[in-house]
């Protein structure tokens, strides 16, 4: 018996002394700047499939986890929809409202509102998962370029097909080149500056919250970085979820409300332009 209670004594000794080491290296500030680089480096690895060489990275294999989370929350809060609607159904309702509403006040109608709906509440939802994930310690995959750029270049995409789809092509060239044609330049430039924007605003943000994380938990690492990630984990990453989303409508909508106009008043594109070409009669005839 005495045995017994010396090694099981001797096992608390033990313990608590690893504890106390591992505990005194959490704390102690060894090198900021090693520690943080740490943070930041993503983690990868390489697969060969036959000729093809295949890159695995920490913000794929955090994407999908972010991704299969929020589906599975989201599926549960649409299940069994009823027409007297409970809280779940209330909150979801509430969100695909506030989509079409924001989306119609952009210039679209309410039939192409809710076409738009699902995939703008789709990319909403990708990206607030996967910045929110941050929030239990796991590098948000947005810190790495690759996911914000791929991101911004499909939202661009999206952006002009619905636009295409709305007031055909027609419409779209319309919009180039409105209010004059010697614009089609720079509205071409916008194209390519607007995925740019999204994609670097949204880096930017999560990037530099990581990276401050990273500092607090590293010089403060009880309570403050709790604080602070309320904001910077959560209530930061669900906003530049929403910012993403209100500006892939406003891009689609600023197209879509001026191919409206024309279709709808046709004959005033037309005066614009037989105008313009009068008073360009009228300088050459001056001229001469």
């Amino acid at each position: 018996m005495e045995t017994i209670c010396l090694s099981v004594s001797s096992w608390f000794s033990d313990f608590f002394k690893a504890f106390g080491d591992a505990f005194i290296d959490e704390i102690k500030i060894g090198d900021i700047g090693e520690e943080i680089n740490e943070g930041i480096l993503q983690w990868k690895k390489s697969f060969q499939l036959g000729s093809i060489k295949l890159m695995l990275t920490d913000a794929i294999i955090v994407t999908w986890i972010a991704v299969i989370i929020a589906s599975l929350i989201f599926g549960l809060m649409a299940r069994k929809a009823s027409v007297r609607p409970n809280g779940k159904q209330n909150v979801l309702e509430a969100i695909v409202g506030l989509i079409i509403s924001v989306a119609m006040g952009f210039g679209m109608n309410k039939k192409e509102a809710e076409h738009v709906a699902p995939m703008i509440g789709t990319i909403g939802i990708m990206i607030m998962s996967c910045n929110v994930i941050s929030a239990f310690k796991i590098s948000p995959p947005a810190k790495n370029i690759a996911f914000p750029v791929a991101l911004a270049l499909f939202a661009i995409v999206y952006v002009i097909y619905s636009i295409i789809r709305f007031v055909g092509v027609k419409g779209f060239w319309i919009s180039l080149t409105t209010p004059m044609p010697a614009l089609l330049p720079f509205k071409i430039l916008d194209y390519i500056i607007k995925p740019v924007s999204l994609a670097l605003r949204l880096f930017g943000n999560v990037f530099g919250a990581f990276v401050f994380m990273e500092f607090l938990y590293i010089v403060i690492p009880f309570v403050v970085p709790g604080l602070f990630g309320l904001w910077f984990d959560i209530a930061d990453g669900i906003l530049q979820a929403v910012v993403f989303s209100y500006l892939t409508m406003s891009y689609i909508g600023e197209a879509v409300e001026v191919g409206h106009e024309y279709q709808e008043h046709p004959e005033e594109f037309k005066s614009k332009k037989k105008e313009k070409k009068s008073k360009k009669d009228e300088g050459t005839a001056v001229a001469a």
